[in-house]
């Protein structure tokens, strides 16, 4: 067997054994009880009893190994011109002056803190001061409206927000501050404290009383120490879209998730200590919590904190600069900035400017890479391109080709195989394991690895629901797909109605309680069609009230900026069809898998469930216009 093979088969073997290993890579005040608590399943626990400080171990440690003067985070924004260097040192210092603010001001162990914050050090500066003092985090994505912001306050019920005066977008300012403010005023909890980060591109005005100016409250604070907390405490609540609109609070601890992610960097990603690792993500999204702030700095490598895009700040090239510029061993992104960069320079002229000769891998997640995409990065970088499959709830990879172990052939569309720690299995309704190569619902045996999540924020009941109750023993996806005879994952699609925008779940459920909204509209659907670019877009339909006689386009208008006020530019909704019907089976259910295969161009058999099969030939003529 090689080097995976025995890996594995160990983790699924003897996974305490397996786990218990990993976990001396990181620093423990105190070991843990047990390395699983196994005693109310599917309920289950890694390293109960154990104590550690995250913040700690992703800083402090490096700084007393002496490592303190190597670079910890770059800071690249090519929007303001900006490049700045901590090393692991001063971004020790800067954490704890921040927590020394926030402690200061009331913030302890187990209080929310919600991070409204731009693609700056200081977000994740804020997200590392939080678990310095033991404080749980939840960062909201600064494309988000102020409703959206709004229900993550009712559920996190934070004691404070740190946040921003602006983001920056290609030629133009976003101002989160009146968003921010919006949010609050629309919340039912009361925020009493936020903290603003002034940037010089545009000032925020303070509300007396709750706003305080962030530099001012750094500066006058007293560095805080590192506050044990226990390896089941959280660390994090990160939201993620659910079916129903209503955000999942994805709930992720302190010893599992610190353990997974370290291991995670040599074994998976093959990289090395004082290497520099970039994930061009934002710190909104989970990679950005796993694998810009804490993996990096956890196994201690440089991290790159990019505030820009992959085409226009200032073209397609900027990537190829990065990686240049700043010796990148390993890029983690989204097949869609692949595909952006693909579009505007299709012949990679741009990265004849620059020498990359230090990447020696690309990984891509987020959704699923089209084989196009896989291989015009190949050829044009020259090094392995690793699709790896994961999600919000896991945290940290499923499926990939394990290049810190071994490297297999690739087989475009597929994820490759499980990591270890990762049973998969394809399961047919009757929770029954499908042959070799047919597609199943994928799940995952229990107990999941550490690292992932062990509840939702307040909402055990939904967690059990949602993801435990289908098929007994395994965790749910909520992704088709099949394993094949050589042990290849390749997943397909979203079993429900959760769609993937250039690697963002957004909940159609969500954009349709919006649609639903509008004075003129009867009933509505929203799809999520196939998108060269972007993966998926959201596409929605809409049927009139009777005695509606407005014209059509200017309706669409007015539900796409709902969307786009309501949830925000995120969501990437441009598009509405007025409909005279929507095709429904007989019980009434509205038939969108049907919907999408017509939007997608695909053959359609007409469902025998279906109310009334013209209506098909509407939606054709509909989508074709």
């Amino acid at each position: 067997m090689g080097i995976y093979d025995q890996t594995y088969q160990r983790s699924l073997d003897d996974p305490e054994g397996f786990w218990a290993d990993a976990a001396q890579g990181i620093d423990w005040i105190k070991p843990w009880d047990r390395v699983l608590d196994d005693a109310s399943p599917p309920m289950y626990r890694w390293f109960p009893g154990g104590q550690l400080n995250t913040c700690y171990n992703a800083l402090d440690r490096h700084v007393a190994a002496g490592r303190g003067d190597d670079t910890a985070l770059i800071y690249d924004s090519p929007v303001t011109e900006t490049i700045e260097r901590f090393s692991f040192r001063a971004l020790t210092e800067a954490v704890a002056k921040l927590a020394g603010a926030m402690a200061s001001r009331g913030v302890g162990k187990g209080d929310r803190v919600i991070i409204y914050m731009p693609m700056v050090p200081e977000a994740a500066i804020a997200m590392l001061a939080c678990a310095r003092i033991g404080a749980v985090h939840s960062v909201v994505f600064g494309g988000f409206a102020a409703h959206e912001l709004a229900t993550r306050i009712d559920d996190a019920k934070p004691v404070m927000i740190l946040s921003a005066s602006c983001g920056i977008e290609p030629g133009r300012l976003v101002a989160y501050k009146p968003l921010l403010d919006g949010a609050i005023e629309q919340a039912s909890h009361s925020v009493p404290r936020t903290l603003i980060l002034q940037r010089p591109q545009l000032h925020a005005d303070l509300i007396a009383g709750r706003d305080e100016d962030w530099a001012a409250a750094v500066d006058a604070a007293e560095p805080a120490a590192c506050v044990p907390v226990l390896a089941t405490d959280p660390l994090y609540i990160l939201y993620t879209s659910g079916t129903t609109g209503v955000p999942k609070g994805i709930v992720r601890d302190n010893g599992g998730h610190a353990v997974a992610l370290n291991w995670t960097m040599r074994h998976f990603y093959g990289v090395a200590p004082g290497e520099v690792f970039w994930a061009a993500s934002d710190v909104g999204w989970v990679v950005g919590h796993s694998y810009i702030v804490y993996a990096p700095l956890l196994f201690g490598c440089a991290t790159v904190l990019f505030e820009g895009k992959p085409v226009g700040t200032p073209d397609a090239g900027v990537y190829w600069r990065v990686i240049d510029q700043h010796k990148v061993a390993a890029l983690f992104t989204a097949p869609t900035a692949f595909r952006a960069i693909k579009k505007e320079d299709p012949d990679g002229v741009l990265l004849g400017d620059h020498d990359i000769s230090s990447l020696r891998t690309l990984f891509l997640a987020g959704e699923r890479s089209d084989p196009d995409t896989i291989r015009w990065a190949e050829e044009k970088l020259h090094v392995p391109v690793i699709d790896h499959w994961w999600q919000t709830e896991t945290g940290w990879a499923i499926c990939g080709n394990p290049i810190g172990m071994e490297l297999f052939p690739v087989k475009p569309g597929s994820a490759t195989k499980a990591v270890p720690g990762w049973d998969i299995r394809a399961l047919d309704p009757e929770a029954q394991e499908v042959a070799p190569g047919d597609v199943g619902a994928l799940v995952a045996k229990l107990p999941l690895p550490p690292g992932t999540f062990p509840t939702l924020w307040n909402a055990e009941d939904r967690y059990r629901q949602a993801y435990l109750t289908d098929f007994p023993g395994y965790y749910k996806t909520g992704d088709a797909g099949f394993v094949d005879e050589d042990g290849y994952v390749h997943v397909m699609t979203r079993v429900d109605d959760v769609i993937n925008v250039a690697g963002h779940r957004l909940s159609t459920g969500a954009m349709e309680e919006v649609l639903a909204a509008h004075q003129d509209v009867a009933e509505c659907a929203v799809i999520g069609v196939a998108d060269d670019l972007k993966g998926q877009l959201p596409l929605g339909f809409v049927v009139l009230k009777a005695g509606v006689d407005r014209p059509h386009g200017d309706i669409a208008r007015e539900v796409v900026q709902m969307v786009r006020d309501q949830i925000g530019p995120v969501a990437a909704f441009k598009t509405a069809l007025v409909v005279d019907r929507l095709p429904k089976t007989r019980s009434g259910k509205i038939l969108r898998g049907t919907m999408r295969k017509i939007a997608d161009g695909e053959e359609v058999s007409v469902p025998a469930t279906i109310d009334d099969p013209q209506i098909l030939d509407e939606i054709r003529a509909a989508v074709a216009s």
